[in-house]
């Protein structure tokens, strides 16, 4: 289940409109069984969808993992993260926060913060 959970996270990822880094995202349960919420990075609801900038961090979208978190209403504290890219810091500390076991992702990122935020909240971390 895990590299299908991947791999649709790396389809989202295809709906992003940033220029620079399409991020996708899928919430799951913890046995990998259901589907909570999914997203992608790109502007705010009825707002434009172009890059603000091309400046690395200075872009405007959301990210994908907090369209995916905006998305998801189960009070599970045991969620499971399939992203395509590392999180940043901000968005480890949602994971952290919204109540997750394990965050699987497929690149790493420039910035690579998240695991120290991860391993300080005991929340396991994989790269597929």
């Amino acid at each position: 289940m895990e590299t299908i959970w991947i791999e649709l996270a790396l389809r989202l990822s295809s709906r992003s409109t940033c220029s620079r880094l399409k991020v996708g995202s899928v919430i799951t349960d913890k046995n990998l069984e259901k589907v909570y919420s999914v997203g992608y990075n790109g502007g705010a609801k009825g707002q434009s969808n172009e890059c603000e900038s091309t400046k690395p961090g200075q872009c405007g979208h959301i990210h994908s993992e907090i369209n995916a978190l905006i998305k998801c209403s189960t009070p599970d504290k045991e969620k499971t993260l399939f992203v395509t890219t590392l999180p940043c810091n901000v968005c480890a500390k949602a994971i952290v926060n919204s109540g997750f076991i394990k965050v699987y992702y497929s690149k790493e990122w420039r910035d690579n913060s998240a695991f120290k935020i991860f391993k300080k909240a005991n929340i396991k971390y994989e790269q597929i």
